[in-house]
């Protein structure tokens, strides 16, 4: 029997040796279509490759694309479990030319992997063909040799598909397995066809035709193939039965279900068996690619799948969390195939344990109200709207898991009551934040939550998406369309650009045009509204921009490199601070932009160059362990209960991400432990260096340093070097004698200033003040010595005083000091006079004369100044005058 890994390699390997190139499944989550919630066919990685918008360097693939339904329009949740072939999540194996071959060599590549390669019996083989295509008709009977009942004219949609209204389309040719007599249900285009006998295995899509807006058909100058052919279903043929539970994958996963719960795997229970291994798929591979549960978009299809998968693992009489742990056999399974799945591992288990333990807290209250109102209900009867959105709003069952509970006792739910009950809940909602004092300009983003929903963040796993323009604002106003010139706000479906939020800043980019369009956007800022809207400040620059439009979203890599590096480095620096500093540092604010990161945080004292250097050293040891970067999902509680670290001023949901990063030698723990919705680096070693360039106090009890990392921390290095180097050549040194040459240095300017000083104040006093006796005389009673000093610095006037008291004996004096235009006025008087004269009534007179305001000091000595130094000489007349009357 081949296994499932065997059957996807065999797939893949044929196609290689055909001049294939093998592809590795796209992501879960549409980067090239907004209109999807997921992947759910294995063309989706190719479609701007059928459209012509993007190129390869092949014209042949072939690839095994994981795919969900779950959401949306391809939604097969509520069939899983009951039927043999649903699933949520399912593998496509496919193969696809891209203007190279076309129907013939399509043909024989299907029907030479599928009985040659595969084995399978060729009387066990029927095709459909599109009524119109008889070249495929007849290629059928020649290369597959098959009679004319064995080839189905189909004339429905069935087979013929399309990429939408427009565009690339073209017939379908479906192979089908009979898995015999003995199973209910008849061919394609039977009556019965919706039976279990008759399974389509695979479908080949010939895409020849660009549909016309007006409704005609022209032919595509490179027509192209698109195969699909579900593993699950191929499996199934090839192990022998009509049921994909059955195959080996699902055998293993439902055992290991069983084993964990102690409940056996087939006896009343399967069904349950069965949607806990399909919803694990579902989970699992959609936590790996960057999906967490949330009350909105992908989170909440996510958080229904995981929930009802949970409620099945209640049924069967789980106690504990069961799903988080066949997390182990899944990966054993399909790992190797899809390692994303292992290097999430933490994640997804983390992730499955939590909302488990949530949901158990809250599903038997929730299962009690239920039980309650389905015994007031008449046989077939509908449960009341209200009471359904009671428990999705309260208990957190999604409306599908309350109908799934009903289902089997016969009864439905109330659609139309659930959804009024949500529409009053909405507009309650908006009645109270219109009477909260929000800002006018906020309303039109709050009427775009409402309409819209949260903005799906792809930033985590990539930088570039599709996006389709939900909103455009220009000065605050809403707009259709933004030409050249104009500065909006626009609002997408999904961005991979990060909102500026915990102290990180919004991303910038390109919003450029798909298809013949010739927009384009700079992307100067991102900001997040309402703590959920991802909205993009932008310019156009080219083209015209309009609401509707399908739009390409590239962030700058450059740019969120240096921001993830600057924000994984203040979750080391914050707990190197904490470990250095004590525990009393808490983060205190933060910004981290693409060329610089700023950290605040609660510490009483500056830090010490030592201790600067021993922080420095530790960030950077830390970097060079080079250690993954991790991400978990916790409650905040439960996340602080282990040791994270919450960021200071952040608002949490129910659900947080835990970001740690660095080991602790020979402890087994990591040294930081953050909760975090930023961006971050992979590993410690991409933040490459840090520097401190700046340390100071920002407030009572609060430092701040400045860092710079990567080439801007080499930079900076380089450039304080060169500075250093400058410094050594002036002074004629060494870098590392360069301190005691500068000390030496300012010793030699200090005994010059002071020998200067001296000098001055001799020249400026005109030698001994008693001299010859000019400059001193008689005013009123009192001896007066006054003089204007040009050239000298107020501060100096003290030092001439003391001098000109010991020469003058008894009496007062005035000195002006006249610097750059401005003047200084000293008066003294000498001890024996303190009782009698005032030298702070003095000066308050002579700094008036000089444009000044007041003056102070003690009565024997006060100093004053005024902005008018070519006043001085009035200056001295006025000290005179009030000196006469005393």
């Amino acid at each position: 029997m081949k296994g499932t890994n065997e059957i996807r390699k065999i797939f893949l390997d044929y196609f290689a040796g055909q001049d294939h190139e093998v592809v590795p499944s796209g992501p879960l989550v549409p980067q090239n279509d907004p209109t999807l919630m997921f992947t759910n066919a294995g063309m989706v990685p190719f479609k701007n490759v059928f459209t012509g918008a993007e190129t390869r360097p092949y014209v042949r693939a072939a690839s095994s694309q994981k795919c969900v339904r779950a959401g949306g329009k391809h939604n097969d949740l509520d069939n899983v479990g009951y039927t043999a072939r649903h699933h949520t999540f399912f593998e496509m194996l496919g193969n696809f030319s891209f203007g190279d071959y076309f129907k013939e060599d399509a043909i024989r590549h299907a029907w030479t992997l599928i009985t040659e390669q595969y084995g399978i019996d060729p009387d066990r083989l029927l095709v459909t063909v599109y009524h119109e295509d008889d070249e495929a008709y007849d290629l059928w009977k020649k290369i597959a040799k098959l009679p004319d009942e064995r080839i189905i004219r189909i004339a429905t949609s069935d087979n013929f598909w399309s990429m939408g209204d427009t565009g690339p389309c073209g017939p379908c040719s479906e192979i089908f397995y009979d898995h015999g007599a003995h199973i209910a249900g008849g061919p394609p285009g039977s009556p019965d066809e919706d039976g279990d006998r008759f399974v389509e295995i695979w479908n080949l899509v010939f895409m020849q035709y660009d549909q016309q807006a007006d409704g005609s058909r022209l032919d595509l100058p490179k027509p192209c193939i698109d195969t699909g052919m579900g593993l699950e279903r191929i499996a199934a043929v090839l192990q022998g039965t009509h049921d994909n539970y059955e195959t080996d994958l699902f055998k293993h996963l439902i055992e290991a279900s069983a084993q964990e719960s102690g409940v056996a795997a087939y006896g009343d229970k399967n069904i349950s068996h069965r949607v806990i291994a399909d919803h694990l798929r579902s989970s699992c591979f959609l936590i790996a690619d960057g999906v967490l549960p949330s009350n909105e978009g992908r989170g909440y299809v996510l958080r229904r799948i995981m929930r009802r998968g949970m409620r099945h693992a209640h049924l069967i009489g789980c106690e504990k969390p069961l799903m988080y742990r066949l997390v182990p056999t899944l990966i054993q399974e399909m790992g190797q195939a899809f390692p994303e799945l292992v290097r999430a591992e933490a994640l997804i288990s983390e992730t499955l344990k939590l909302e488990e333990l949530r949901f158990k807290k809250t599903l038997e209250r929730g299962l009690r109200l239920l039980d309650d109102e389905v015994t007031k209900l008449s046989e077939g009867g509908q449960l009341d709207g209200e009471i359904a959105f009671k428990l999705y709003d309260t208990y957190g069952f999604p409306l599908d898991l309350t109908q799934d509970a009903l289902r089997t006792q016969g009864f439905s739910v109330d659609e139309a009551g659930f959804t009024a009950a949500m529409a009053k809940q909405k507009a309650e909602a908006r009645a109270a934040w219109k009477g909260s004092g929000s800002a006018a300009t906020e309303e039109i983003w709050f009427e775009a939550n409402e309409e819209f929903g949260a903005t799906e963040f792809l930033g985590y796993a990539t930088l570039h998406a599709e996006g389709k323009v939900l909103q455009i604002v220009k000065d605050g106003v809403k707009i259709e369309q933004a030409e050249v010139g104009d500065v909006v706000e626009v609002l997408t479906n999904q961005t991979p650009f990060y909102g500026e939020s915990g102290g990180q800043m919004g991303d910038v980019g390109t919003l450029t045009g798909t298809g013949d369009s010739k927009l384009r956007a700079e992307v100067s800022d991102t900001m997040k509204k309402l703590g959920k809207l991802h909205v993009h400040q932008a310019t156009v620059t080219a083209g015209a921009l309009a609401v509707g439009d399908i739009v390409d979203l590239e962030v700058e890599g450059d740019h969120r490199d240096a921001m993830r590096a600057n924000h994984s480095a203040t979750h080391i620096l914050h707990a190197v601070l904490r470990k250095h500093l004590g525990d009393h540092v808490t983060q205190k604010g933060s910004m981290v932009a693409a060329d610089r990161l700023r950290f605040d945080f609660s510490h009483n004292k500056a830090l010490s160059l030592q201790v600067k250097h021993a922080i420095e050293r530790e960030v950077n040891r830390i970097i060079r362990q080079n250690s993954a970067v991790t991400t978990q999902l916790m409650t905040p509680d439960e996340a602080i209960e282990t040791g994270a670290m919450a960021l200071f001023g952040e608002k949490y949901g129910d659900e947080v991400r835990v970001v740690s990063m660095g080991d602790i030698v020979d402890a087994g723990v990591n040294y930081s432990v953050e909760l975090c919705g930023g961006t971050h680096v992979a590993r410690t070693g991409d933040i490459g260096l840090l520097r401190l360039v700046a340390e100071g106090a920002v407030a009572s009890g609060v430092r701040r340093l400045e860092a710079l990392t990567g080439a801007a921390a080499l930079e900076y290095s380089l450039q304080q070097e060169s500075h250093l180097q400058d410094a050594v050549a002036l002074v004629k040194s060494t870098p590392a004698q360069l301190a005691d040459r500068i000390a030496a240095l300012l010793e030699d300017r200090k005994a010059t200033e002071k020998e200067m000083t001296e000098l001055r104040k001799k020249a400026a006093m005109g030698g001994s003040v008693g001299g010859d006796g000019a400059e001193i005389k008689t005013v009123g009673q009192y001896k007066f010595l006054g003089r204007v000093l040009d050239g000298v610095q107020p501060k100096d006037l003290r030092g001439f005083a003391d001098e000109a008291k010991q020469q003058i004996g008894s009496g007062v004096i005035a000195l002006i000091a006249v610097n750059d235009g401005k003047a200084g006025v000293l008066t003294a008087v000498t001890d024996d006079l303190k009782g009698s004269v005032s030298a702070v009534d003095l000066v308050r007179v002579g700094a008036a004369a000089v444009g000044g305001k007041g003056g102070g000091g003690r009565p024997d000595m006060a100093q004053a100044g005024g902005p008018d130094g070519a006043k001085a000489a009035e200056a001295l007349s006025a000290i005179e005058e009030l000196l006469e009357t005393l």
